[in-house]
């Protein structure tokens, strides 16, 4: 068995399941405790667990109550299918092409009944993470200051302009409604 403090890569044994909890960069599979990325071993006796702390730059990684940003790329009766483009807090890209859902009841704090009026194709969301251990990952927009960050008109596909609690399109004066964000139209996307 490895010691606290050796440099581990991944698949390295790093002990058995009835000794340790699997924490962060670890794994467990058949009653044996692997390594999941590169770095330092570290062990925590009093909780009986053994973790690796990475020393190389990882891709990020989903877990539950994270924020997302993300593409609407179908919005359904009862769903919005979002292509999540990146994790708040983080500098590096996810990996591969990560899908998330919001159903309707995910949407905000009161009733729905069409949720086309809250979310368009080309809108850009932000949103918490509910479940990333499904496919797609489950969003939410329910939470204060989530939502759509950006959105376009529906005629002339024009970015739109909040104004009161409608956004407006400068081009043609349409208005148009939406679940927007809290900041929705400031900083960057």
């Amino acid at each position: 068995m490895v010691e606290s403090g050796e440099f581990v890569v991944p698949g390295t044994e790093l002990g058995f399941s009835e000794e340790f909890i699997p924490g962060e960069g670890a794994f467990e599979e058949n009653g044996k405790v692997y390594a999941a990325i590169t770095g330092v071993l570290a062990v925590d006796p009093k909780e009986r667990k053994i973790a690796v702390t990475p020393r190389t730059s990882i891709p990020p990684v989903l877990k539950d109550g994270d924020i997302v940003v993300g593409g609407v790329v179908d919005v359904k009766q009862q769903v919005a299918i979002v292509n999540i483009f990146k994790k708040t807090g983080s500098d590096r890209s996810l990996p591969g092409d990560l899908t998330g859902s919001i159903h309707i009841s995910q949407t905000k704090g009161s009733y729905v009944s069409e949720l086309g009026r809250e979310f368009q194709v080309g809108d850009i969301v932000k949103a918490g993470v509910i479940n990333a251990r499904r496919a797609p990952v489950q969003l939410s927009t329910v939470e204060n200051g989530f939502g759509v960050v950006k959105a376009f008109c529906g005629a002339c596909n024009v970015p739109l302009i909040k104004n009161g609690d409608r956004l407006r399109c400068r081009d043609c004066g349409r208005t148009e409604s939406r679940r927007y964000a809290t900041d929705y139209g400031i900083g960057q996307v």
